[in-house]
């Protein structure tokens, strides 16, 4: 028999024990979710990154969401319905203008456009992948590199020659509003966190109302600052299988691309989509899909094959070729500066 001595110091032991071991657990437990601040799921798996900060890691504690400005989508579908392209779209031939272009040669892309033909088309791009706007916006951060006041004047510039200006800008790529709004994001399969890229931007969900709205949104300030065209880059969903998704993702962003279509292209205002996912269709209207990275051997067979109607006015080739062969069909070459 155990003398009552040394039971009651193997029973103080044995709790003794057992608060270690619970709090070895919730050690351990803490460990874990500080560790998946460290995760990036990429196209080839998962690894950790210890040089990520703290604002752009994997498994940040984002905020609460900001309440969203809903904007109503209305569209009538019956037999009397006017189709937005009851303005038969024109082709293009113009210039485009990057962001880089504008953090590094401001001055001499003002001088350059000033003196282009009033009938020119210039695309300019509005807004980088971590969501941050060129211009002087109320829908988000503005980039640091781009004065927004400049960017202004040089948009009301270019509407006082009465040009086609077209707004190029990711869509369903955006660091900070998936940040601020993270019910609007796409997820780690574990649903705890939003799925980063390699470049650490989060991506937005096409299914999401919140998405769809703050789109709208933005299209519509763009509008009102005097453009004419919107075109959407990254209308896609991450090429991986890293990431929590419901659904068919071909379905849903043409579903998401027919949304907006309906909402934005009106009123002679013209929504357009960027080399989009395989199985991506074109929205009926004043739509328009910009290809990129296509030879000039390969345009016209694209342009055939695509089954797109009026392919030489809605379809649009971005390329740095001078290639004559392209003249044939709307094309936009990057600007050449002046120095």
């Amino acid at each position: 028999m155990i003398p009552y001595r040394t039971r009651n110091i193997l029973n103080k032991l044995a709790v003794i024990g057992l608060v270690l071991l619970v709090a070895a657990a919730v050690v351990i437990f803490c460990w874990f979710l500080w560790l998946n601040r460290y995760v990036i799921y990429t196209r080839t798996g998962a690894q950790l990154d210890f040089s990520l900060s703290p604002e752009l890691s994997q498994g940040q504690a984002v905020q609460p969401d900001k309440p969203l400005t809903e904007i109503d989508i209305y569209y009538n579908e019956g037999d009397n319905m006017i189709l937005p392209d009851s303005v038969e779209l024109q082709q293009l031939s113009g210039f485009y203008i990057t962001g880089e272009m504008l953090q590094t040669q401001f001055a001499q892309v003002q001088q350059t456009v000033a003196g282009l033909s009033a009938d020119t088309p210039i695309m300019l791009d509005v807004k980088n992948i971590r969501g941050e706007f060129y211009y002087s916006t109320k829908l988000g951060k503005n980039a640091s590199a781009i004065d927004p006041e400049q960017m202004d004047a040089l948009i009301a510039e270019l509407k006082q020659g009465n040009r086609y200006l077209i707004a190029r800008m990711p869509a369903l790529r955006d660091y900070w509003f998936g940040l601020e709004n993270v019910n609007c994001g796409v997820f780690n399969p574990n649903r705890l966190s939003l799925w980063m890229d390699d470049q650490r931007c989060y991506w937005l969900n096409p299914q999401s109302q919140g998405t769809l709205s703050h789109l709208i949104q933005i299209v519509t300030e763009l509008q009102e600052k005097g453009f004419n065209e919107v075109v959407f880059t990254d209308f896609c969903l991450p090429n991986t299988t890293a990431i929590y998704f419901e659904g068919d993702r071909t379905q849903a962003i043409n579903a998401a691309a027919e949304t907006l279509a309906k909402a934005c292209a009106k009123n002679g205002f013209t929504l357009s989509f960027l080399n989009s996912a395989n199985g991506f269709v074109l929205p009926q209207g004043r739509t328009r899909l910009y290809l990129e990275n296509v030879s000039a051997a390969q345009a016209a067979g694209t342009v055939e094959e695509s089954g797109i109607e009026n392919a030489y006015s809605r379809m649009v080739f971005l390329t740095d070729l001078m290639d004559t062969r392209f003249d044939e069909f709307s094309v936009i070459r990057p600007i050449k500066i002046t120095e």
